[in-house]
């Protein structure tokens, strides 16, 4: 049986809020243009790395050690909106 994706919503809502809705440890918040535009400049595949393999107080993965890298992809793209 093939697992069905997660929407970047889903992935946001469970695994990332809890950080990126307010910024802990200064993490962009989420839909703040100005805390993603120098991260968005480095492009998608790079944030994906930096999720994946985590940084500064995120780790790896941040709290979703079962998300795929197109799930983190998703939850990036829904933050970044």
């Amino acid at each position: 049986m093939v697992k069905k994706s997660r929407s970047g919503e889903s992935v946001y809502t469970t695994s990332c809020a809890g950080c990126h809705s307010i910024g802990v440890a200064g993490a962009p918040k989420s839909n703040n243009k100005s805390d993603w535009a120098p991260r968005l400049k480095r492009g998608m595949d790079d944030l994906v790395k930096v999720a994946i393999s985590g940084k500064g107080a995120m780790p790896p993965k941040g709290t979703c050690d079962t998300c795929s890298a197109d799930e983190l992809r998703a939850a990036i793209e829904h933050m970044t909106k």
